[in-house]
């Protein structure tokens, strides 16, 4: 495998125990991070842990304290938290399944990829629990002990293979209602609805996230290789947050290429005025031999 294994263990499966490895299905980008640095010096800032009235502490009389009430903590050593740190177990019991679709995606947290250890045995038995879980839309729902935590996991098929991705626990996530109190019940306009369901349906591609990146680390790496090279750095093409819309059924029509119903009064306004009326060929004449004879006065002031 290219990449050290997050976990090794077993799958188990009511008495069937399948070895498998755990690896992290996402990487960290290559995001730029600063260091803080002393400009009249240039040397780096460090930090020092201190307490007030002490000064610089020594690491080893440090423990971690939990705030129970402002300015009182529980205080902790690191043995006393190791003691009740879960021990890690080799095996993933799958205790329940559930439909696919009936696990909000909100619980859903980090991403790996499951893959079955070197040999025939657990290869048959990956395979087959892999096709078994496509062919009933469910996905398993387990525990698995990692690092001394314990994390609750959704075990489901994916592409050639398995994955599981580790679940926010109940008291993690918030609940929505609070945040969705001025969402109108009324329904849309069918107008605006049908407008902004065909505006969809012309941007509707197929998704490459090979497509898109972060312009602000693009902007930011091009800052750093500017200073380098002492040059100006170029311009990063971003668009560009609009007005607010006001007239949603104008912006609508606008957007799907229709003609708006302001564009189309002025159309029907522009017909309906009376053709310019020509001016009188004599007076044309006479405008004509007026300039002619203001020119030579003109040209002798120049001269």
């Amino acid at each position: 495998m290219p990449a050290r294994a997050y976990w090794q263990g077993q799958i188990r499966l009511a008495l069937v125990s399948i070895p498998v490895q755990v690896f992290s299905a996402t990487k960290s980008a290559a995001k730029i991070s600063f260091n803080q640095i002393h400009a009249p010096s240039g040397k780096r800032i460090r930090y020092e842990k201190v307490a007030p009235g002490v000064g610089v502490v020594d690491p080893s009389d440090i423990v971690k304290g939990y705030e129970v009430e402002k300015g009182k903590y529980v205080l902790l050593t690191e043995d006393e938290i190791n003691d009740v740190k879960i021990e890690a177990k080799r095996t993933i019991d799958l205790i329940q399944f559930v439909d696919a679709a009936e696990v909000d995606s909100l619980y859903f947290d980090k991403p790996y990829f499951v893959s079955p250890e070197d040999d025939d045995t657990s290869a048959e038995a990956y395979v087959v629990l892999r096709d078994a879980l496509k062919a009933t839309g469910k996905i398993g729902i387990g525990h698995i002990v990692a690092r001394g935590h314990s994390s609750l996991v959704a075990l489901r098929p994916y592409q050639k293979g398995l994955m599981i991705e580790t679940l926010r626990y109940a008291d993690e996530v918030q609940k929505a209602d609070p945040f969705f109190t001025d969402v109108p019940d009324s329904k849309p306009d069918k107008e605006l609805l049908s407008l902004a369901e065909e505006l969809i349906e012309r941007k509707a591609k197929p998704f490459d996230p090979k497509a898109f990146s972060d312009p602000y680390e693009a902007a930011l790496r091009e800052l750093i290789d500017a200073k380098m090279e002492n040059r100006p750095p170029e311009a990063i093409d971003e668009p560009q947050v609009g007005a607010k819309v006001i007239d949603l059924m104008e912006a609508l029509k606008r957007s799907v290429g229709g003609k708006s119903e302001t564009t189309t009064k002025k159309a029907a306004a522009s017909a309906k005025k009376p053709p310019a009326k020509k001016s009188p060929a004599k007076a044309s004449s006479s405008s004509s031999k007026t300039v002619d004879k203001k020119a030579p006065a003109k040209r002798k002031r120049a001269a």
